[in-house]
């Protein structure tokens, strides 16, 4: 008997031990878990749960075997088994600052439209007689529009009133034509025998120059000359058949035009209403404000066009005819013409009229035509444009010389001629957009479009949590 109690005291003994070693181990355990908690608990609030644990798991087990209190540095408890656990790594999203985030987000976007606006060009390339007849429609729609109204408030129906204006612009615009091309015709006799005159006088001017120009030089010049004209027939050729072709193009797009306009004049409200129903419910609001806003701004612009363009071409005109350089009448209209070319067309008829006063009535004629050009230029960009076109239409230089620069790039002359008045109805209508939301915001509407989500959400809350605890 009493070896049987000896062997069952030491069993006892034995389960004892055991059940002490257990219950430090799942303290080590608890406390390990309590260290690999989040970082948003503090280290004393960290060291006390550990504390705690330790306790409650030490409960009920003799006082020699309580586990070892959790203290800030596990790594140096003397006799623990194992490592100490390392904490988690966070989400990589969160580590990338607010900054760069920020500009991914944005560069990625950049790309998308990027890529969507070079895809829109291509597209105009490849229509561009189409898109150009119906810029063209909208700008001629613009112009004769108010006549349209006119003619409605005196009482005739708006068939009858669209179909009145039309003709008499497109008789008007036919007209100029007509006119332009008579007048060369004209005096194109006159206007080669006088260059033939200016070509010996230069000729004769060049010889007795200081220079030491001497006859054989300007005899092999002109033969050089003949010669190359000679050899590049074919080029010569090739580029009329071409020039033919640009002809039936240019018609094409004048009947194009001249349809757009006819519809535009008689059903441009319900164009409008089809194209706001392309656009989401929600941007609906918006889109209908910003509409009668652009078409006031392309109103403006072409009435003060036309306007500035005709005080133009009749100054210049007039100092032309009293200076008695030939096809004064032709040269007005072509600077009237080249005037809705902002810049670059002032200075290109510019620079033909003084051509053809240098080639026809010499050096001094040329320069008092110059003379004529620059001054009317000038009061036509510091007392005209401002006064007529006003703040509607007002857009940097700087814009203006590159959108003309873009818009000849892209699809020639009539580019730059759409580009600016392009140009100002964005303007205005972004100016507007972006009015209207803040407009929105501050009734306290919703913001259109979803909000934001993944890392940027929660660094949004955590800021707005920190301006409430701060509060």
């Amino acid at each position: 008997m009493a070896k049987r109690a000896g062997w069952l005291g030491r069993l006892g003994n034995r389960l004892s031990r055991m059940e002490a070693r257990l219950q430090e181990r799942r303290a080590e355990v608890e406390a390990e878990s309590i260290l690999a908690a989040p970082v948003a608990v503090t280290a004393g609030g960290a060291a006390r749960t550990g504390v705690s644990a330790g306790t409650r798991a030490g409960a009920g087990a003799p006082a020699a075997h309580a586990p070892t209190p959790v203290t800030d540095t596990p790594a140096e408890q003397p006799g623990h088994p194992h490592p100490p656990a390392q904490p988690g790594r966070p989400d990589p999203v969160s580590v990338v600052p607010w900054g760069m985030r920020v500009a991914a987000e944005v560069s990625w976007r950049l790309l998308l439209l990027a890529g969507m606006l070079w895809v829109v060009m291509k597209v105009i390339s490849e229509v561009r007689l189409v898109v150009l007849a119906f810029a063209a429609a909208l700008l001629v729609t613009a112009l004769l529009q108010p006549f349209v109204v006119r003619l409605r408030r005196l009482g005739l129906p708006r068939g009858l009133a669209t179909a009145v204006t039309a003709i008499l612009g497109f008789v008007v615009i036919g007209l100029v034509g007509w006119f332009v091309v008579w007048q060369v015709m004209e005096n194109l006799d006159d206007l080669s025998a006088r260059v033939r005159d200016g070509i010996n006088e230069l000729k004769l001017w060049a010889l007795d120059s200081p220079f030491h120009v001497t006859e054989k030089q300007i005899n092999d010049i002109a033969k050089n000359l003949s010669e190359t004209i000679g050899t590049n027939t074919e080029q010569i050729t090739s580029a009329g058949l071409q020039g033919v072709t640009v002809l039936v193009e240019v018609l094409t797009g004048i009947l194009l035009a001249m349809f757009s306009t006819l519809f535009l004049l008689y059903d441009g409200k319900r164009i409008w209403t089809w194209v706001q129903g392309l656009v989401p419910a929600a941007a609906r609001p918006g889109v209908a404000g910003a509409g009668p806003r652009a078409w006031r701004t392309l109103t403006a612009y072409v009435r003060g066009t036309v306007l500035v363009a005709l005080i133009d071409a009749i100054f210049i005109g007039l100092g032309i005819y009293f200076l008695k350089v030939p096809m004064a009448v032709p040269l007005a209209v072509f600077i009237f013409l080249f005037a809705f070319i902002p810049l670059v067309g002032a200075v290109v008829s510019g620079a033909l009229a003084v051509v053809v006063a240098l080639v026809t009535q010499g050096p001094w004629t040329a320069l008092m035509v110059l003379l004529v050009v620059l001054a009317v230029q000038q009061i036509e960009g510091h007392v005209l444009q401002p006064f007529i076109l006003g703040r509607a239409v007002r857009v940097h230089p700087l814009a203006v010389v590159l959108s003309v620069a873009a818009g000849g790039m892209i699809a020639g002359i009539g580019g730059a001629v759409v580009a600016v008045p392009l140009v100002a109805v964005t303007n205005t209508v972004v100016v507007y957009l972006r009015a209207y939301s803040r407009d929105q915001l501050l009734r306290g509407a919703a913001p259109i479009g979803p909000g934001p989500h993944g890392s940027t959400a929660f660094e949004q809350a955590v800021r707005g949590a920190e301006r409430d605890q701060r509060a």
